[in-house]
């Protein structure tokens, strides 16, 4: 089980989904994501790592993916987004493996957020009605979206989770104080594409690629005991 330590920072008042600026030049990268089963399987082939800080107004998530070929469809909010190559948030404030948020965002910065009641392996459904109030997310591409014709660099988010929209799925502490630890996770989803009549199409027969913080040992996020801690320092 991995750990990442955030720091306190201020907050940011636009976001644009650039991670080269302050406060984020002061946290610390994760290491790589790895596949969702572990070590059994191969690194992933596309790199990815997310960084992290709490401020006054709530918890900011960066992520930074290198991608060949940029590609998103879906641009309606809560599509579900994991049909699209895809960056995806998993947080349980409480740490009792119940009521958490699941957040999903593509290329488009079309995003997906919903809350589990319980996993799903215990009879748990995903509510699409509830929203994560006051979210806020950004993305920036370096390349082109959906163009086969050239090679891209990849793409990165930026993601502010206002703290009264964690509370009222936790029956902890939220806003935190210093030392506390939640359970999170991150997932990327990433599809096998090729090309056909000058577009990206879905390669017939291939499931999902499924590249993970904490990795999870089988192929389900919905397991939040098997997910890392983020720990809130000061």
């Amino acid at each position: 089980m991995r750990i990442y330590r955030a720091t306190k920072q201020p907050g940011i008042e636009v976001l644009d989904g650039c991670l080269n600026k302050h406060p984020w030049t002061n946290c610390e990268w994760s290491d790589d994501f790895v596949d969702i089963e572990g070590d059994v399987k191969p690194t992933p082939r596309h790199r990815t790592r997310m960084k992290m800080f709490w401020a006054e107004d709530g918890l900011y998530i960066g992520a930074e993916m290198e991608e060949p070929h940029l590609w998103a469809t879906l641009t309606e909010h809560d599509s579900v987004i994991f049909h699209d190559n895809d960056f995806e948030v998993f947080i349980d404030p409480d740490n009792d493996a119940l009521a958490y948020a699941e957040l999903e965002i593509n290329a488009l910065n079309t995003t997906w957020d919903l809350l589990l009641i319980r996993p799903y392996r215990e009879q748990g459904r995903g509510v699409d009605g509830w929203e994560i109030q006051g979210l806020r997310t950004a993305v920036k591409l370096e390349g082109t979206l959906n163009d086969p014709t050239d090679t891209d660099q990849g793409w990165s988010v930026e993601i502010h989770i206002p703290w009264h929209a964690l509370w009222e799925i936790s029956k902890g502490e939220v806003p935190p104080h210093t030392g506390d630890q939640w359970k999170i996770n991150f997932s990327r989803v990433q599809w096998h594409l090729d090309i056909v009549d000058g577009k990206y199409v879905k390669r017939p027969g291939l499931p999902e690629d499924n590249w993970v913080w904490s990795p999870q040992g089988v192929i389900d996020m919905h397991q939040p005991e098997r997910w890392g801690l983020i720990e809130f320092v000061d």
